[in-house]
């Protein structure tokens, strides 16, 4: 087992690290935020994702997992970290280096006085190019070492999805790592080496690449869905039912999880993984219109939402969801925040049903609210009882699909206005009352 630094715990962080120490290594986490930090040594989680606490709880516990503010006293105690710092997108749509390169910049320091050798290892989702341009230039001087030769470098993307994240690191789905010596290689080897899958070790960029194409992939992908079920619904069709049958063809290599119509794709990856790889197209002289059509398609997708609400003449909206997907509480571009601004902006009033945001401040996680960055007082607006929201709205706006609300919502459906964004029944028509996105 390894002694394993964890930099940055924000999701994918906080994730990581309790699921390496699950796996028996030792587990240092690092953060800026003194209250992840407080929380992660308590054994709570700084996050909300479901099993998290309970792992946490446990892995604490058992002393694999600690948490500091300081990468020099990480440092010191491990052989290898992973970066796991957040990119968020720059004005111009490329990807944002700041953390990264910060973090970079105090690990160099860091290692400069270590006498053993120590593996940098980025998870970060970044652009192809990125490690050589920034990282490790940054590591080099701030270190006065040499990359590859007096310590090593690592490029190791993660394809965790929130809400099913503790299962995905155990399942991937796909493994994929570049090093520039044989030290992190081998590491990253023996990390895996117990995983279902190939594991693919190749060069710095391709690993980089491979990671923004999954990614924008996905976001093709539930574009395309909607798109379908657009034209679908215009001439009396399911489009859920015909995605169904198309995703039944298993020669076709697609998840049907991403080809199932309904609203715009948001979170902390698709969006800004898309803007970053057009932008990196730009910069090379190359245009890019389907990355440009996923980016407008998805954008129509929310306003026509907002066109349903707004031809429904309702001035009260009770929404089911405000996060970017169920199971989660980030805000992080999620189509539902932007449609809930778009909202308030026309004048509605909202309240709002979210059971995993409505814990994040409940238990004054220091994280709640993360991502919102649309005007929202949404402590305010949040209903803790689904039965609440639909009897004191005019219309029902169900943005995400919770086990607890289905069956008041079937029943809510056949007297109340609704627009579903989601399908909380396959059996679900638009009928004049009730209104599906897609079907």
């Amino acid at each position: 087992m390894a002694n394993i630094a964890v930099i940055g715990i924000g999701y994918v962080g906080a994730v990581s690290a309790a699921c390496l120490a699950r796996d028996g290594h030792n587990v240092v986490a690092v953060d800026v935020d003194p209250g992840k930090v407080e929380a992660i040594n308590a054994g709570m989680s700084p996050i909300v994702e479901e099993g998290l606490p309970e792992l946490i709880a446990e892995v604490v516990a058992a002393g694999k997992l600690v948490a500091t503010t300081s990468i020099a006293e990480a440092v010191a105690k491990t052989e290898a970290c992973f970066v796991c710092v957040g990119t968020p997108s720059a004005p111009d749509g490329s990807v944002g280096l700041d953390y990264v390169a910060a973090a970079c910049t105090q690990l160099g320091e860091a290692i400069k006085a270590q006498d053993t050798w120590y593996s940098v290892i980025m998870r970060s989702t970044i652009v192809p190019g990125s490690m050589e341009g920034t990282c490790i230039p940054t590591l080099e001087a701030a270190s006065g070492m040499k990359a590859g030769v007096d310590f090593g470098v690592g490029y190791y993307p993660e394809f965790l999805r929130e809400s099913t994240a503790i299962e995905d690191h155990k399942e991937p789905g796909l493994i994929v790592f570049g090093s520039l010596d044989k030290v992190t290689g081998a590491f990253l080897t023996a990390l895996n080496k117990d995983i279902k899958g190939s594991i693919n070790s190749v060069d710095l960029r391709t690993a980089e690449m491979v990671k923004y194409t999954s990614n924008s992939w996905r976001a093709v992908k539930v574009s395309y869905a909607n798109e379908i079920g657009n034209i679908a619904k215009a001439n009396d069709i399911d489009g859920q039912l015909v995605m169904k049958i198309l995703c039944s063809d298993n020669k076709a290599a697609m998840s049907p999880y991403f080809m199932r119509p309904g609203f715009a794709f948001g979170g902390s990856c698709l969006p800004k993984d898309v803007r970053a790889l057009r932008a990196l197209g730009d910069a090379k002289g190359l245009d890019t219109p389907i990355l440009d059509a996923v980016l407008i398609a998805n954008e129509a997708q929310i306003k026509r939402a907002e066109q349903m609400i707004e031809k429904s003449g309702a001035k009260k909206v009770g929404m089911v969801g405000i996060s970017f997907k169920p199971g989660t509480d980030d805000l992080r571009e999620s189509p539902l925040a932007t449609l809930a601004s778009k909202l308030l902006g026309d004048g509605k009033e909202i309240a709002v049903y979210d059971p995993f945001v409505n814990e994040a401040y409940q238990n004054n996680h220091s994280a709640a609210g993360r991502g919102n960055d649309y005007g929202l007082d949404l402590k305010d607006k949040m209903v803790g009882s689904i039965d609440d929201l639909i009897a004191t709205s005019d219309i029902i706006l169900v943005g995400n699909k919770y086990a607890e609300t289905v069956a008041p919502l079937e029943t809510a459906m056949a007297t109340r206005p609704m627009v579903d964004l989601t399908r909380i029944s396959a059996k679900a028509r638009s009928n004049g009352t009730y209104e599906g996105i897609c079907w």
